[in-house]
């Protein structure tokens, strides 16, 4: 007999390092989620916490549990490297593309909601921008100084660590050796590696572009002070979950709790459960902005790739490993996809489906009228369940889906069911991609004369390195041409290539 066990949703909480039980602790789950900097084009890197984020909140749909999503824009006070001191990135932005602050936070802002939108990340319920969050980031920070957690410095406002006893508990690092390695810079006067920028007070004779008048004279608000100020505001002073990159586990989460328990001052821990999903990386590096170019949805759209494609990629890992960027596992995803549309194309219409108990709702009754009489299609629900309740197992999940197509002994309807509920869980738009949008690979007719001449110059550059013996500039060559969707192929006579 197939299992209609609803089975316990279990979240990794990187706070502690293990697997918890999810029960939630109001009607609605507040959930907040780091958005981006929005001072240039987000990246393939970039889009992974969104995906990610996503899938959360489709497992908690598909639980009947009701979320209020939050992800902040951040169009104010992220420093250049992160650092508490220095000019700030959306400025930075602005002087080198010779454009306003509000054209350049703008711009970028809907290159990002354009990127989501393409890889069918559902829409937040609100997204703050941290510019209209900054008088209550003032009140915040003052409540922190009458409460004696901050001192006062030439550069800022700055949070005393030392003054936190739970201080580092996120990253697991002991707080002596977590001030040691904390950072680089230098500031003077500061008391401990890991105290952080409340507020950043203009230089003097500097005068920003993006100014505030505080206590504490001109200037902007510190980069962690946003995210607390805004999830309080806007899902109240605790919440069940906040996520992001597993790079902002260490120190910006870090300083998040530090001060937003500080400024609760109840004994509670603000946020019940954290979690962070891995990096992407390319040639076994982090991609990041500061690294140089890196590839975005667009080049790969443009190489003819569907952007179903690079989220199917995305889920083929599970959400804590690392993945590793690289043309054939773009391929690899790519032919998936469309193997996937091409079976499901003839089940369509597709039910709608969003929970697990809608999907089990659908399937016909047995003899005694109480549990489902399509025993596979039962299985298969069972399987989705078990798979998303466990830590978002979402390579499990598609694994199902493919081994339910290949079933003989499930029937149509049911098959219709399973389908739709995976779906449901991936984000994948099955009942609606047409097998001929998800291959859109270009011919060399298509290509205009710049693009031809760009092709042409990697390849002639990649032939000098390699006449060099520059084996890694060579390689780098390759990589960059593999994203334009070129492929080499060195030949006695020379290297010749076509697009992919």
């Amino acid at each position: 007999m197939a299992s209609v066990m609803d089975h316990q949703l279990r979240l990794y909480n990187s706070l502690g390092r293990r697997m918890e039980d999810f029960t939630p602790s109001a009607d609605v789950v507040g959930l907040y989620s780091c958005g981006p900097t929005v001072y240039s084009f987000p990246h393939l890197g970039n889009m992974r916490p969104y995906v990610f984020a996503d899938t959360l909140r489709r497992a908690l749909r598909w639980k009947g549990i009701a979320v209020r999503h939050v992800i902040n824009i951040t169009d104010v006070g992220h420093a250049v490297a992160d650092s508490d001191t220095g000019e700030d990135k959306i400025e930075v932005a602005a002087a080198r593309e010779h454009r306003s602050v509000a054209d350049i936070t703008a711009f970028y802002t809907k290159a990002f909601f354009d990127d989501t939108a393409a890889l069918n990340v559902l829409p937040a319920d609100v997204y703050p921008r941290a510019t209209d969050y900054v008088p209550q980031m003032i009140e915040f920070a003052a409540r922190l100084e009458e409460r004696g957690y901050t001192y006062l410095l030439p550069s800022g406002l700055y949070f005393d660590t030392s003054k936190s006893p739970g201080y580092g508990a996120l990253a697991m690092m002991d707080v002596a050796g977590q001030r040691e390695a904390a950072r680089v810079e230098y500031v003077e006067g500061r008391r401990n590696k890991t105290d952080f920028a409340l507020w950043r007070a203009e230089e003097p004779g500097v005068r920003r572009v993006m100014r505030w008048e505080s206590p504490w004279g001109w200037g902007a608000p510190g980069w962690h002070l946003e995210c607390s100020v805004m999830s309080m505001a806007l899902l109240g002073e605790h919440f069940d979950i906040h996520t992001g990159g597993v790079d902002h586990r260490e120190l910006h989460h870090v300083n998040e709790i530090a001060q937003s328990e500080a400024y609760l001052g109840d004994g509670r821990p603000w946020v019940r459960f954290w979690l962070h999903n891995e990096f992407l990386v390319l040639n076994n590096a982090k991609i990041a902005k500061s690294s140089g170019p890196v590839p975005r949805l667009f080049d790969l759209t443009e190489a003819g790739y569907h952007p179903m494609a690079y989220r199917l990629f995305l889920l083929g890992g599970h959400y804590r490993s690392q993945l590793d960027f690289a043309t054939q596992a773009i391929d690899a995803a790519q032919a998936t996809l469309r193997r996937l549309v091409t079976r499901v194309a003839p089940l369509r219409p597709l039910p709608v489906v969003e929970t697990l108990a809608a999907a089990r709702g659908l399937l016909p009754p047995d003899d005694s009228g109480v549990a489902s009489g399509d025993k596979a299609a039962t299985a298969y629900l069972d399987q989705l369940d078990a798979a998303i309740s466990a830590d978002l197992a979402t390579p499990k999940i598609l694994a199902a889906l493919q081994e339910s197509l290949r079933d003989l002994d499930i029937s149509v309807e049911g098959l219709r069911v399973v389908v739709a509920a995976a779906d449901a869980l991936l984000g994948l738009g099955l009942a609606d991609l047409d097998p001929g949008e998800v291959d859109r690979r270009r011919s060399v007719a298509d290509l205009d004369s710049e693009e031809l001449e760009t092709i042409e110059r990697l390849v002639a550059d990649r032939t000098q390195a390699r006449l060099e013996k520059n084996w890694a500039r060579a390689d780098e060559i390759r990589s960059e041409l593999e994203m334009l969707g070129v492929r080499v192929t060195d030949t006695p006579t020379g290297p010749s290539w076509q697009l992919r």
